[in-house]
């Protein structure tokens, strides 16, 4: 069946054209800096947002209008794969994601859910050959269910945990099954509430043991995928331990983690934790961490994850600096962690929002290259930090200067001059930079 009869394949038309459903930046084939635009981006769709979305939120019921809505549970379930891959297609993504309970619902017992998720992942390896499809990554959903009301691999109760565990490791079969690149863990409910109630420590150190114990049973069926935890500050727990980048990494070095995670960073969670993206990737690169992105933005206005597509280019722009600068994301994507508006409940909103998605991106990734290749951030950090490249500054950045070597070079030198950081011409340089592309 078709579910998106009225639209074809999504082309590149370039700039002058005024085609809404066609790209005006995205040229998967046009290389820049010695890759093409596919291999750079490598963009994925989100399974959750794009097909089992309905546009709800908590003022209101679903306003989306699908092809598979009147159908129920593991029927709907089916035709939701069929849609996938019919829209991958036709906008031309080479990626998907998804969490478990996206793709095949909950049964009366955990075995009767994993023989729905059996049939499903079937379904997606049998479409995935056919199309050339791939699984950028998959994670499990510990959080939706009122099992896990309290955590999951930082619950109080011992057999949420234990089903957790349970999950996780079907998970990882799942993963393998379908070649997933990397395997995400989102602690949606892995926090808390309350300190008044809470053994941080314990929870903390149980959240690892899980870890640990995906590691071992990765090993032991030779699934060799990335492994990333994605952060967020808050929402749905008032406290997530996962809060940020640099939080997350502390995480990680601390219960000998570090060598077998990296981070999977999205926009809007960034936002929520009072950081810019580009900010959160130059944390996780320079510490060897960064993994993978979720694309989206937060509205400024609005306090919550509100999972945007992101169109802002001057974001883009950086985040995709970064991302070169990093060396580039690895075995990562760029996934569409982003919903339609609800106002936007027609089939044709989903292809124009991830085009906007998608164009946006490219501009930024041909802004951001013209940035490398002018050594434009290069430039003006060499001038900022110049007085460390000689005398006392040299001393300094070679470890031969001691404090009172130091004391001894301030008692003599009387006249200390600050210079300007020029940030306003900065920004408008930049802005110059992106509107010439």
């Amino acid at each position: 069946m078709t579910y998106f009869s009225g639209i074809n394949k999504i082309q590149y038309e370039g700039k002058g054209s005024d085609n809404p459903l066609a790209f005006k930046q995205y040229n998967p084939k046009e290389v820049v800096l010695g890759k093409s635009m596919e291999e750079h981006l490598r963009f994925a769709v989100a399974y959750w947002h794009t097909f089992t979305g309905a546009g709800a939120d908590p003022f209101g019921a679903g306003t989306a209008v699908r092809g598979w809505d009147h159908l129920d549970t593991m029927d709907k379930a089916k035709a939701r794969v069929e849609a996938n891959f019919e829209f991958l297609e036709k906008i031309g993504v080479p990626y998907y994601c998804f969490h478990d309970r996206d793709i095949a619902p909950e049964g009366e017992t955990l075995a009767e859910t994993n023989k729905n998720l059996d049939v499903i992942v079937d379904l997606l390896k049998q479409n995935m050959k056919t199309s050339g499809a791939k699984l950028l990554w998959n994670t499990a959903n510990m959080f939706t269910n009122p099992r896990f009301v309290h955590g999951a691999g930082t619950s109080v109760n011992a057999d949420v945990y234990a089903y957790a565990a349970a999950q996780v490791k079907k998970g990882l079969e799942v993963g393998k099954e379908l070649g997933a690149e990397n395997y995400v863990f989102w602690g949606g409910r892995e926090g808390y509430e309350t300190l008044l109630n809470t053994d941080m420590a314990l929870e903390l150190d149980n959240l690892a043991r899980l870890y640990h114990m995906a590691i071992a049973y990765a090993n032991e069926i030779g699934f060799d995928a990335q492994f990333l935890i994605e952060p967020k500050p808050k929402e749905p727990s008032k406290h997530q331990y996962d809060f940020d980048a640099a939080t997350t990494i502390s995480f990680l070095q601390k219960y000998d983690l570090q060598n077998h995670f990296k981070l999977n960073l999205e926009a809007n969670h960034a936002t929520l934790a009072g950081h810019t993206f580009e900010h959160e990737i130059r944390v996780a690169a320079i510490n060897g961490m960064l993994g993978s992105l979720d694309a989206n933005q937060g509205d400024l206005l609005i306090g919550w994850d509100t999972d945007e597509f992101p169109t802002d280019l001057y974001a883009t722009t950086l985040t995709m600096y970064e991302v070169l600068r990093a060396g580039g994301i690895g075995r990562g994507g760029i996934n569409f962690d982003a919903k339609v508006r609800r106002g936007s409940f027609e089939d044709q909103d989903l292809f124009l929002a991830h085009i906007a998605g998608m164009d946006s991106f490219a501009w930024g990734l041909k802004a951001a290259a013209k940035m490398i290749e002018s050594k434009f951030f290069d430039n003006i950090l060499d001038n900022r930090y110049r007085s460390f490249k000689e005398g006392i500054g040299a001393d300094i950045v070679s470890g031969k200067a001691t404090l009172k070597s130091l004391e001894e070079y301030a008692l003599k030198n009387n006249t200390i001059k600050n210079e300007s950081g020029r940030q306003e011409r900065i920004k408008l340089m930049i802005n110059e930079i992106i509107y010439s592309v």
